[in-house]
């Protein structure tokens, strides 16, 4: 049970937001503010959302992508972070899983999700 106030406090923060609706599985990008020294640039991350986990405004989800020498780079985000500046879903992927944490062992072709076919 949560305390009614915080309830109310956490509402106030996530009306403002405008966070697309996406899942394990999709394909997304997230632009992340990124400040170094006085200078402020955004960079692109792009990657498959793995996992997202918690709720309210402690929320995250973490992305997988493929680095250099193939290999695997996950970051976490905090869905409502200040630093984020926008997310887009760029493709729904077809999974049966809330987490996809077993994409860690696969390599290559196997690695790779199915689009989700709209209807």
């Amino acid at each position: 049970m949560r305390n009614k106030y915080i309830e109310s406090f956490e509402k106030a923060q996530l009306e403002n937001r405008n966070i697309p609706e996406f899942r394990a599985g999709d394909t997304v990008k997230v632009a992340v503010r990124i400040k170094e020294g006085s200078k402020e640039r955004v960079q692109n991350y792009e990657g498959l959302c793995i996992a997202i986990r918690g709720q309210g405004t402690g929320r995250t989800f973490m992305v997988r992508k493929m680095g250099a020498n193939s290999v695997g780079v996950e970051r976490i985000f905090p869905l409502y972070s200040d630093s984020i500046e926008s997310i887009e879903v760029l493709r729904k992927g077809r999974v049966r899983r809330a987490k996809l944490f077993y994409l860690r062992e696969l390599k290559g072709k196997a690695a790779r999700i199915k689009e989700l076919r709209r209807k």
